[in-house]
């Protein structure tokens, strides 16, 4: 029987053990590490696409609306406030006035009693005589009224109720004037003056103000005007920031030509400029601001109604002849109906 060969190992080292166990926790915690700096840095909101960045704008639209509502809302309880005083002020001189006749007619009674017989009938055919005047002048009148009245049927026509509102947002500009309609490309306008005026920022630090222009763009350039503004002592103490910044000081609409647009009832054809520009907005989101002269009263009554028969809320910005399209942080809002 063979004898068996015996085999020589080498005993496990300990201290090679706990090498291999510090490495393999080293190499774990280095994995955390890079998994938690990869966390850390990762935005906490991703970038929106698609149908959720629509839904978000248009939430972000319908919360400007309910703002711009609340606005309406404050406007229309201070108007009642005051319509309810003036009607309590009315009301006490009613009284006054009801006081006054009740003396009034306490005196006749009391002067008619104090008189004779003859003196009172007399008295009281004199009044009479004085009411009946009065009835005979008032059916005269009518009679007079009723003899020159027009045959002609009244046209009563109807529009939205007259409470208008600020306009915040979605606002489209047109010009009419000569009876023409065109549309103002004021968004696209401002876009190329805020671009344009970076390069006048230097230039404020030695002058106070500067003025520039840009376009044209559909028949209008901007004219624009940016100011120094400094920060008063007041102020920096306040924030703790001194200095001056830039600001829009003034925009003007300069025509390239004196007549620019469509009639009124070229415009309201189908094909023309002014329903391609109405095309491109939309009906109760948007607000149809006209710039309007005094030549064109009749052409923005018959444009109103067609737009109102459309849906859209209109605003009307009446100018003096002469006078440009022009407005300034400091201007007013468009009030639409």
């Amino acid at each position: 029987m063979p004898r068996p060969v015996p085999q020589q190992t080498e005993a496990v080292n300990p201290d090679s053990f706990l090498d291999i166990v510090a490495s393999v926790v080293s190499i774990l915690i280095i994995m955390i590490l890079m998994v938690g700096m990869r966390i850390k840095n990762t935005p906490i909101e991703a970038p929106l696409t698609g149908k959720a960045a629509q839904a978000t704008a248009e939430l972000a639209k319908s919360r400007s609306d309910e703002q711009s509502f609340c606005g309406d809302v404050v406007k229309l309880g201070e108007q009642l406030q005051g319509l309810e005083q003036e009607a309590a002020a009315r009301a006490v001189q009613r009284n006054v006035l009801a006081t006054l006749v009740s003396t009034l007619e306490l005196n006749i009674r009391s002067r008619r009693e104090q008189m004779d017989g003859q003196s009172r009938s007399d008295f009281d055919v004199v009044q009479k005589l004085g009411e009946s005047r009065r009835q005979l002048d008032e059916l005269k009148h009518l009679r007079a009224q009723a003899e020159t009245a027009s045959a002609a049927p009244i046209v009563v026509e109807s529009y939205p109720t007259p409470i208008s509102r600020a306009v915040d947002a979605n606002e489209a500009h047109f010009q009419l004037r000569g009876g023409a309609i065109v549309y103002i490309p004021l968004e696209a306008l401002i876009q190329r003056f805020k671009a344009d005026a970076l390069r006048h920022v230097d230039q404020l630090r030695d002058l106070p103000e500067v003025t520039d222009t840009v376009g044209p763009e559909g028949g209008f350039r901007l004219k624009y005007t940016m100011e120094r503004k400094d920060i008063s002592p007041e102020m920096a103490r306040t924030t703790g920031h001194g200095g001056s910044y830039a600001q829009l000081k003034r925009w003007t609409l300069i025509p390239t030509a004196s007549e620019l647009g469509e009639p009124a009832d070229v415009a309201l054809a189908e094909g023309s400029a002014f329903r391609k520009a109405l095309a491109k907005l939309r009906p109760g989101r948007h607000t149809v601001t006209i710039w309007l002269y005094p030549d064109s009263f009749d052409a923005f009554r018959q444009i109103r109604k067609d737009l109102y028969r459309l849906g859209y809320a209109v605003a009307v910005r009446p100018l003096p002849e002469g006078i440009p399209i022009s407005g300034s942080p400091e201007g007013s809002k468009s009030a639409a109906e």
